[in-house]
C-alpha cells in the first residue's frame, strides 16, 4: 500500500475517534447538568451557563484535533 494511503487511513481513524470522544463527553456533560438542574431547580441558570462553557471548550478541542487530522492527511 502507498504510504500516503496510510496517512489518509490514520487521519480518518483520528477524526472518528475525536468525534466519538467529543460526543461522549458532551453527552455526559449534558446528563450531569440535567441531573443537577432536576435536583436544584433554583440554580438551573448557573448550571446551564457552566454547561455551555464546558461544551464550547470540548468543541474547541475537537475542532483543533480535526484540523490536525486534515493537515496530516494532506501532507
Amino acid at each position: 500500500m502507498d504510504p500516503k494511503a496510510f496517512g489518509f487511513l490514520a487521519a480518518g481513524f483520528g477524526a472518528a475517534l475525536t468525534v466519538i470522544g467529543a460526543g461522549l463527553g458532551i453527552g455526559k456533560l449534558a446528563a450531569a447538568a440535567m441531573e443537577a438542574s432536576g435536583r436544584q431547580p433554583e440554580v438551573a441558570g448557573q448550571v446551564r451557563t457552566s454547561m455551555l462553557i464546558a461544551a464550547a471548550l470540548i468543541e474547541g478541542a475537537t475542532f483543533f484535533a480535526l484540523a490536525i487530522c486534515i493537515i496530516l492527511a494532506t501532507k
